[in-house]
């Protein structure tokens, strides 16, 4: 029998026989039917060892990656890593419960070093085991998706806001909606943290059983480049599938747009595993009409055709025309879909919102939403971090914004010089670039800023394990290489401050009536990560402290909440 503990414990069994109850874990379901590993075994072609005289009728109740998190009966996916090997922790796996592993080859040869000779534990073998992991995850949790409509949001821009707007959209319509995403997941609202855009596999199809298990009947979810490469969602049924937008970003994982566009492509190339049954596509770049035609599924029904947007001159099944900005910067815009003439209304400024508005509407649409449903949702929705505003009654404009990709500094920097008007006012910008990442971008960032800012402070983001001033000097490369004629008129020396809270409290000092503030590249995070350690800190709430303990004059403004 296989054992149910620790070796030498002297307690043997299969694995529970019924679903599993007890308290309910954070993130998993509270009821889980039990599934045999020989039945793993076929469905993956994994090869089956039986160690220490483990049972062919073992099952396993949950799955995970990480030995701390291992419950009573789940199984243990020991796989190789980029510094070491997961088969070294299997040890603390069986310990905590574990009936049986998950791992390739060399984890075997791990497992007879680190396991005692008297443990019996059921071993799946396959050559490549994170290929089958999404698939296994999901048959073990009783295939969620398939039971839920899941909605997948990818692009490099815009995937939280479309987010929030869909999920705003669904829960108008009477729906039970959960979301998934960079900032925070939740049920209905009620929000725990995100650690990555995309959970892995194991986790996510957990937390869809969870919520399944909740009584939720809809999830959105933005779907990283990464985690389609990596097969985080490998096993997830996707009904909808929604492009955004492609631009420079995680070239240090792809290497190359194209092979970053292909990541993505997987959410709508109708020959992938990942594909989903529908797709809803912004046509406004190349890439987005490259995706719109790969989505494409000749001689299938005409519902199965993929939906476009377009907020410019491509045609599209959904066409915006010209936008009309409210003194409150809320965004009116007309546009047509197959069925009629209506009017965006979206409290967010900018072109670029405009495209995530629209797609959020069409993809509501495509849930069975009616459109004027998600129109009227739509209209009062903010996100966390997306030039959100900070007000401590300054006589000028402060806010904080994700923005941490070329393109999306350039968007929101043109955004905030279209709400300025012209000779209205100056804009500062205080940024800097995340280490251990794309580093090709970091110029990019700089020049970007530079070209749309008449004060640029060029500070720390999260340097993470590399060298803060080498970041910096990048960032500094590309502001400082903008020919003067092309920066705005009055623009002053580019600035370097290495200490992020100094470097906010200088632009805030700068700032005078009318000028606006923009601090980018964090958005809604609430740590600094330096040499392995995430330090406090959220720049929303250093904006308010440099507010409150400037000496400006008190006035009023009228600002907006994201993007």
């Amino acid at each position: 029998m296989a054992s149910r503990g620790s070796s030498g414990s002297g307690s043997s069994g299969r694995g529970s026989t019924g679903r599993r109850k007890g308290k309910k874990v954070a993130g998993r379901p509270h009821e889980v039917a039990p599934t045999a590993v020989t039945v793993l075994s076929t469905a993956t072609g994994a090869r089956l060892d039986l160690v220490g005289g483990a049972d062919r009728e073992t099952s396993v109740q949950g799955v995970t990656l990480r030995a701390q998190e291992v419950q009573p009966g789940d199984l243990f996916a020991a796989l190789p890593g980029a510094t070491t090997h997961g088969a070294r922790f299997a040890d603390q796996a069986v310990a905590a419960g574990a009936t049986a592993i998950l791992t390739d080859p060399a984890g075997r040869a791990e497992l007879s070093r680190v396991l005692p000779p008297e443990t019996a534990v059921a071993v799946l073998i396959h050559p490549s085991p994170r290929t089958v992991l999404g698939s296994v995850s999901s048959r073990v949790y009783g295939n969620p998706s398939q039971r839920l409509k899941l909605i997948g949001i990818t692009g490099t821009s815009g995937k939280t806001t479309t987010s929030y707007l869909v999920e705003a959209a669904l829960l108008a319509a009477g729906h039970s909606v959960g979301l998934i995403g960079t900032v925070e997941t939740r049920v209905n609202g009620v929000a725990q943290p995100s650690s990555l855009t995309t959970p892995e596999a194991p986790t996510l199809q957990a937390l869809l059983a969870s919520m399944l298990e909740d009584g939720v009947d809809v999830v959105v979810m933005e779907v990283s480049s990464h985690a389609l490469s990596l097969g985080r969602v490998d096993g997830a049924h996707f009904a909808i599938g929604a492009f955004t937008n492609l631009s420079q970003d995680h070239l240090d994982f792809h290497q190359t747009m194209r092979a970053y566009f292909d990541a993505k492509a997987q959410l709508f190339v109708p020959a992938s595993p990942n594909h989903a049954v529908r797709a809803v596509v912004c046509v406004d770049d190349e890439w987005g009409r490259r995706m719109a035609d790969l989505a494409r599924r000749p001689g299938e029904a005409a519902h199965l055709q993929p939906v476009t947007v377009s907020t410019g001159p491509t045609p599209a099944h959904w066409h915006a025309g010209p936008s009309d900005l409210a003194g409150d910067g809320t965004s009116h815009t007309p546009f047509t879909e197959p069925d009629g003439d209506h009017v965006l209304v979206i409290p967010l400024p900018g072109r670029y919102n405009v495209a995530n508005g629209l797609l959020a509407v069409a993809v509501a649409h495509a849930a069975g939403v009616p459109i004027s449903t998600a129109l009227d949702a739509v209209a009062s929705v903010s996100v966390p971090g997306r030039l959100q505003r900070v007000d401590r009654g300054q006589p000028f404009l402060a806010l904080v914004d994700y923005a941490h990709k070329p393109g999306a500094v350039e968007a929101v920097l043109a955004t905030l010089r279209g709400q300025l008007g012209e000779g209205a006012g100056r804009v500062a910008i205080v940024i800097g670039a995340g280490g251990d990442r794309d580093a090709g971008k970091r110029p990019l960032m700089g020049e970007a800023a530079a070209r749309g800012a008449e004060l640029v402070i060029v500070t720390d983001d999260n340097p993470r394990s590399e060298d803060p001033a080498a970041i910096r000097s990048e960032v500094l490369a590309g502001a400082r290489g903008v020919d003067a004629a092309d920066r705005p008129a009055g623009a002053e020396p580019v600035r370097e401050v290495g200490d992020r809270a100094a470097a906010i409290a200088e632009a805030i000092a700068w700032a005078g009536p009318g000028d606006i503030v923009l601090v980018a590249g964090k958005g809604h995070e609430a740590g600094q990560e330096i040499n392995g350690v995430k330090h406090p800190f959220d720049d929303r709430d250093v904006v308010a402290q440099a507010l409150e303990s400037s000496s400006a004059p008190t006035g009023s403004v009228a600002a907006e909440d994201d993007r």
